[in-house]
């Protein structure tokens, strides 16, 4: 018999992290899933500490490194849930968080992805004082494209229809069918939501209720701001090439709000030299942020401003103790 939902979590040398996400799932009061845990290729002791579960609904694909967009295509293929739900492997769940999505998703069948707040914690798992609350509902695709309300991979829960709207095979390889974009190494979750948003129609929806937990690692994909900001251009490329007219609209909006969301990470990673010159840059796309969010944009620049007067050091410890010790949106 088929489970409802899918949960798909690639596993790529997170030895430190695994248990924790696999325990989350295997507590869900939830319990109607499979849980496919994708074997990305690793080398450390991920893969033996997930083949100890005895559970009949863990089934596990190994392949060759593809990388995060490449292992949750594979684990899409091999779902045969009506729901998917996707973990990072380094993340983990609220107990009720697939409950609450299914609750959600029944009940409003116009909704093609329900996602939820999340929780900031640190690499020892510990919640930190930080919060994503994005908005939840009236959500467009200029909205998605500018302030990408989903937040992080490990928040959606998502029809499987919705999904196979925006398939498309492999560019290389004959019978592969690809979701997410397997070229692109960050941001492939932006580029997904835009997909389904402008091409596959889909609706967007959050529930309030913080149900996953966000792990922030110092040096994680995160925390590489100029890479972020490359691959983020990348994707809006991409949008041009497939809704030319969206992009002409709104790409300037959305560009400033990159630069000020990257802006705000280097500011909590003590870097006020780099969050001045993304603020600059930002003005140069588009006032939006300040005129649609003048508080967080005036504290942003403000902060850039203090952490110049006082020196890196001084300011990367004073920011560290602001935000709990990790990032925030």
């Amino acid at each position: 018999m088929k489970p409802l939902i899918s949960v798909i979590m690639p596993v790529y040398n997170v030895e430190r992290y695994v248990a924790e996400a696999i325990g989350s799932v295997l507590a869900q009061s939830f319990t109607d899933f499979e849980l496919i845990i994708v074997d990305d290729g690793g080398s450390d002791a991920s893969m033996e500490i997930c083949r100890g579960y005895d559970d009949p609904r863990i089934r596990i694909v190994s392949q060759a490194n593809r990388g995060l967009a490449g292992a949750r295509n594979s684990g899409i293929c091999a779902a045969r849930g009506h729901y998917v739900a996707l973990l990072d492997s380094d993340d983990r769940w609220h107990a009720d968080k697939l409950a609450l999505h299914v609750i959600h998703l029944d009940n409003n069948p116009h909704v093609g992805v329900s996602y939820c707040a999340s929780r900031f914690i640190d690499e020892k798992g510990r919640p930190t004082r930080l919060f994503q609350r994005p908005r939840l509902t009236g959500i467009t695709p200029a909205r998605i494209f500018c302030r990408n309300p989903v937040g992080n991979g490990s928040a959606p829960v998502i029809r499987r229809s919705a999904l196979d709207r925006v398939a498309f095979p492999h560019p290389t390889e004959a019978g592969r069918l690809c979701y997410f974009e397997e070229s692109l190494r960050q941001s492939e979750d932006i580029d997904m939501w835009l997909r389904l948003a402008i091409i596959g129609g889909v609706q967007f929806e959050g529930i309030a209720p913080a149900l996953t937990d966000y792990r922030i690692a110092q040096g994680g994909l995160s925390a590489q701001i100029v890479r972020q900001f490359e691959s983020w251009l990348t994707v809006a490329e991409r949008l041009q090439s497939y809704a030319p007219e969206f992009a002409r609209r709104h790409m300037g909006r959305a560009r400033a709000y990159q630069l000020r969301y990257l802006a705000r990470r280097a500011v909590q990673l003590g870097d006020a030299g780099m969050a001045m010159t993304l603020l600059r840059e930002a003005a140069t796309s588009s006032i939006a942020p300040l005129v649609e969010e003048p508080a967080k944009s005036l504290l942003t620049v403000a902060a850039a401003l203090a952490g110049r007067l006082l020196g890196p050091d001084r300011f990367a410890t004073m920011a560290l103790r602001a935000s709990g010790g990790r990032l925030v949106a």
